[in-house]
C-alpha cells in the first residue's frame, strides 16, 4: 500500500515510510534530513487510508513554520524495538519542493512516530506536538489525550481499591503484582509472575486454614465484579489464580459453613461464572449455595452476573 494525497496515488513512496531511506534506526536526524528537503508537508487528521478524505480535517506547513514541526517531531534516537498495530494518525505527508511525496509518516497514541525507521519511535515531548497542532486547529490529538488521561486515571484508581483490599502485611506484595506493564514487556511479566507466587506464599502464611483463606480470597474476588470499567485485570487473576488452586470441595464447604458476606458472594459469582470453574466443573451449584448466590445476584447482582445467570451459570435455568 501507498500513501496518497490530493486524490492521487504517488508510487515509490511505502506506507508509513521514507522515500530513498534505509531502514535503520530512527532518529531525530533523519528526520530532520528529510524535512530539510520539503518544499510543505500536510498534515491530515486522520489515518493513511483516511487522509485524502474531504471529511478530514488537515493543515498544510510550509516556510519557517516546517522548521517548527520538526522541533516538535523531535523522537527518541533508536526507536522502541517495536511496531504499534495500530493505523496510527495523524497522518504526515511530506513533499519536496517539486511537489513530489517523499514521506509518509503517521502518529502512534499522540506519543510515537512511524515511518522514519525500521520501527516506531516515541516522542521526545508529545504533548507539545499535541498543542502545536491544535494551535493550528487540528485539535483531534488533544480531545484523545485528555481522554486517555481520564482513563489512565480511572485505571488507577481501580488499581488503588483492588490494593486497599489486601491487608497490611500483603500490600507491598500486591503492589508489585500490580505494577502497571512497561515498555520491557517481557521483563514486567517476569516480575509479576514471581511477586504472583509470592504474594500467593504469603496468603496461605497469613491464612493457614483453608476456610478462613478461601472466605479472604472470595471477597478479594469480589472487587472486580462492582468495577464500572468491568473485565478482570491480571492483578485480579491472580486472586482468581489462588482460588482455582484449592480444593473445590472446601471452596463449596467455605459458603455454606457460615453465612457469607455480600463481598464473598460477588467473588463466588466472578468465581464460578468463570471459564476455568466452568470447564472443569460444570456450571451446576450444590443446594443451598444454588439458591444463595441467585438469591444474591436477583438482589444487588451486575448485569454480567445477571447475564450470566440467563444463560444457565449458577445452577440457574436458562431463560434465552
Amino acid at each position: 500500500m501507498v500513501c496518497g494525497t490530493g486524490g492521487s496515488i504517488l508510487a515509490g513512496v511505502i506506507y508509513e515510510g521514507t522515500a530513498g531511506m534505509d531502514e535503520g534506526a530512527p532518529t531525530t536526524a533523519r528526520l530532520r534530513a528529510v524535512l530539510n528537503r520539503a518544499g510543505r508537508v500536510v498534515i491530515a487528521e486522520g489515518s493513511p487510508g483516511e487522509a485524502d478524505s474531504g471529511d478530514v480535517a488537515r493543515i498544510v506547513v510550509t516556510g519557517a513554520q516546517i522548521a517548527d514541526l520538526a522541533r516538535v517531531l523531535a523522537i527518541v534516537d533508536g526507536g522502541t524495538g517495536d511496531r504499534c498495530r495500530c493505523n496510527g494518525w495523524p497522518t504526515i505527508m511530506v513533499h519536496d519542493v517539486n511537489g513530489e511525496l517523499i514521506a509518509c509518516w503517521t502518529l502512534h497514541h499522540q506519543s510515537g512516530l512511524r515511518g522514519i525507521g525500521h520501527c516506531d519511535a516515541d516522542l521526545k515531548d508529545g504533548p507539545a506536538l499535541t498543542e502545536w497542532l491544535a494551535e493550528r486547529g487540528l485539535t483531534g490529538s488533544r480531545e484523545v489525550q485528555a481522554e486517555l488521561a481520564g482513563q489512565e486515571a480511572e485505571e488507577e484508581r481501580r488499581r488503588l481499591r483492588w490494593l486497599q483490599a489486601a491487608p497490611a502485611g500483603l500490600r507491598e506484595t500486591a503492589m508489585e503484582v500490580s505494577d502497571p506493564p512497561g515498555r520491557d514487556l517481557e521483563a514486567w511479566s517476569g516480575r509479576v509472575r514471581d511477586a504472583k507466587a509470592r504474594l500467593a506464599a504469603l496468603v496461605r502464611a497469613a491464612y493457614p486454614d483453608g476456610i478462613e483463606r478461601i472466605c479472604f480470597l472470595l471477597a478479594w474476588a469480589g472487587v472486580p465484579a462492582r468495577e464500572s470499567t468491568g473485565g478482570l485485570k491480571w492483578y485480579d487473576m491472580a486472586v482468581e489464580q489462588q482460588l482455582l488452586s484449592e480444593d473445590p470441595g472446601l471452596i463449596l464447604a467455605a459458603l455454606t459453613t457460615r453465612p457469607p458476606s455480600s463481598a464473598q458472594l460477588d467473588g463466588a459469582a466472578q468465581l464460578f461464572g468463570s471459564l476455568e470453574w466452568t470447564g472443569a466443573h460444570g456450571k451446576r451449584l450444590p443446594e443451598p449455595l444454588r439458591s444463595m448466590l441467585i438469591k444474591h445476584i436477583q438482589a444487588v447482582g451486575t448485569d454480567p452476573m445477571r447475564f450470566r445467570m440467563r444463560h444457565g451459570y449458577y445452577g440457574a435455568k436458562r431463560s434465552v
